[in-house]
């Protein structure tokens, strides 16, 4: 195009419209202000209930161990070498692994956004040292460029999906490769828990008085604070505790009123209405938000359910950067969870022994107890040995079998 054509279509474009756009101002105090429009912009991690929720998710999977498995063809065993013990014990030199995790989930569901970057580190001989969390403040996730793959911003240091573990929670539609957490959801109920928060601490802070006086509007005392003062003092202050007040019956008349109060406002059933949207929208028990009492069988959905999908996410992250092998990968061990209820565990783990599913030794360790030498035999019921096909045809049926 010619600069001449190119100045034309410049200038036969139509100017931009003017958009007026309409403003409103609100005159109040500033304790008006916060009961009504709250105390200005708060993150996500400042509500006490989302960090209830989150909370009980980074406890409860920093609190089960992670087991390094391998298939076999007679079934997944353990595996116990160096390893293992680095990913179990020690992930990084200056924390436990309850702090690596804990922090992870916490991340991964609150401040990363969905997100949360680690970096391995390595030796010289291709060992791993430790793994080194980053802070969500310096990951910036870009999108692929020129069908190629997305990269992660460290710091100003551009690290390609492979050389970093990138955990990820609640996919973008938009960008799979990325999550995007609970903050779209969380918005609104956070919203509004602020607003009642910040109302009840209002009204705690500047009571409404719950007696009114009327007094002559001639009086000269009322023409000046002093007088008003001095009047009150006269009248109104007490000087010995069940005292009765003695007042002129025709220039005061007292009344007593009930004072606008929380249940009024009906901020009790606000509270806990948003405390409940939030257990539902992160799936988990409402006592672990302060609504209701405790149930077991809620807890151990919790555990079962909703607590494995953040532990799946780590379980297939680590599996799929930090190990060769195709035959191991990493495992959380839930059943260190649900020995709270001793009876339980003692009834369900002495059927297994009676029939001959585990040893002794085994049920001891599920209920914290140190192995017995004479408890490493399998017991076995003469009803439960086992016969085969021969036998069987022998003895013309099954009998004792």
């Amino acid at each position: 195009m010619s600069k001449r054509k190119k100045n034309r279509a410049i200038n036969s474009r139509d100017a931009p419209a003017t958009q007026s756009k309409s403003s409103g101002v609100l005159l109040c105090s500033d304790e008006a202000y916060k009961i009504l429009c709250g105390d200005g912009y708060k993150p996500l991690s400042s509500c006490p209930e989302v960090q209830m929720a989150v909370n009980a998710y980074a406890n409860t999977i920093a609190s089960m161990t992670i087991h390094l498995m391998q298939n076999t063809e007679k079934g997944d065993v353990r595996i116990r070498n160096e390893l293992s013990r680095r990913m179990d014990i020690d992930p990084h030199p200056d924390m436990t692994r309850h702090q690596f995790i804990s922090n992870l989930v916490r991340v991964l569901m609150l401040e990363g956004e969905g997100n949360q970057v680690t970096i391995p580190v390595y030796s010289q001989d291709g060992y791993l040292e430790r793994l080194e969390p980053v802070a969500p403040s310096k990951v910036t996730i870009l999108p692929p460029e020129h069908g190629g793959r997305y990269r992660i911003m460290v710091g100003g240091v551009p690290f390609s999906p492979d050389e970093v573990l990138h955990f990820v929670m609640n996919p973008d539609p938009e960008a799979p490769y990325k999550g995007r957490g609970y903050t779209i959801g969380l918005r609104d109920i956070v919203k509004s828990i602020r607003q009642a928060t910040a109302t009840k601490q209002a009204l705690m802070e500047s009571p409404t008085p719950s007696i009114i006086v009327k007094v002559d509007g001639l009086a000269d005392e009322l023409q000046s604070p002093e007088g008003r003062e001095r009047l009150s003092n006269q009248y109104l202050s007490k000087t010995e505790n069940g005292k009765p007040w003695m007042i002129p019956a025709d220039t005061l008349e007292i009344t007593q009123v009930k004072p606008l109060t929380l249940n009024d406002l009906a901020i009790k059933t606000s509270l806990e209405l948003d405390r409940k949207s939030i257990a539902a929208l992160l799936s988990v028990p409402g006592f672990m938000v302060g609504v209701g009492e405790f149930d077991a069988k809620a807890y151990d959905w919790f555990v079962s359910v909703p607590c494995m999908t953040p532990a799946k996410i780590i379980e297939q992250e680590l599996t799929k950067k930090t190990l060769i092998s195709p035959d191991w990968y990493w495992k959380f061990n839930k059943m260190s969870l649900l020995n709270y209820d001793i009876e339980k565990m003692v009834n369900v783990g002495k059927e297994l022994v009676d029939r001959a599913t585990i040893r002794r030794n085994e049920l001891r360790g599920w209920i914290g107890l140190s192995p017995d030498p004479e408890m490493d035999d399998v017991l076995i019921l003469e009803n439960y040995l086992r016969k085969n096909k021969n036998d069987l045809n022998e003895t013309g049926g099954d009998e004792g079998a």
